[in-house]
């Protein structure tokens, strides 16, 4: 059995998991809102740049089994380069409702008592969000999200499969956190929200980003490059 698709060794000693849910770097298939300005080239090398950084921050999250979940099911290559130390396996749907379903379906019945998913936009998102996460799901709330600025959100967390939180909800629109908080408050879901937060999607999202202090190892050479600086 391949590393990409073992059972999650943290579920066995009853560690939560955090997911990253991310996309091999590849010309015109990443960042493409951000083009023009940005060449393909520049936005495949700024999110790639995001991965490094962000791969760093699952790292650093403790008491947690980290998880990468990749798309396309090519990229386990890629993905065992970039952290030969994390498990990862294939995302798997038609769409990213079904996506996030499937993965929270199946990591709950793999043995995972509680599960926080991130996506691969944010790289200066506070690991302390991540850990607050955690902390309400242990304390027994159902749901927790992190509402990003353009209307959806940067993180969710789960206590149990619950998967019509995505597949009644139209992703990539600007009412995805609303429609999920009607869903869960249908559901009598104990739900906890997380400080707001922003995702790297336009120019001025980048350029929010460039503003931001965070070190940003990875990132910061190349947005210095971009604003010239």
């Amino acid at each position: 059995m391949s590393p990409s698709h073992v059972l999650l060794n943290g579920s066995r000693h009853g560690l939560p998991v955090l997911v990253m849910m991310a996309r091999r770097p590849e010309v015109g298939r990443v960042k493409t809102r951000l083009c023009p300005p940005l060449t393909p080239e520049q936005a495949v090398m700024l999110y790639t740049a995001f991965l490094h950084d962000l791969v760093e921050l699952l790292r650093r999250i403790p008491a947690v089994h980290p998880l990468i979940a990749y798309t396309p099911d090519t990229a386990g290559d890629y993905f065992a380069a970039l952290a030969p130390d994390i498990a990862r396996r294939p995302q798997r749907g038609i769409d990213l409702s079904a996506r996030l379903a499937t993965i929270t379906t199946d990591l709950f019945d793999e043995g995972a008592p509680a599960i926080v998913i991130i996506g691969s936009d944010s790289p200066t998102l506070p690991g302390a969000y991540i850990e607050e996460a955690f902390a309400a799901l242990t304390n027994g709330d159902d749901l927790v999200l992190g509402p990003a600025d353009d209307g959806g959100y940067y993180l969710v967390g789960l206590r149990r499969p619950i998967p019509t939180l995505f597949t009644n909800v139209v992703m990539s629109t600007p009412t995805v956190l609303h429609d999920t908080l009607a869903i869960a408050e249908q559901l009598g879901l104990r739900t906890t929200l997380l400080a707001p937060w922003y995702d790297v999607d336009t120019f001025a999202d980048l350029e929010r980003l460039y503003a931001d202090p965070e070190p940003l190892p990875h990132t910061r050479p190349l947005l210095n490059l971009i604003f010239g600086k």
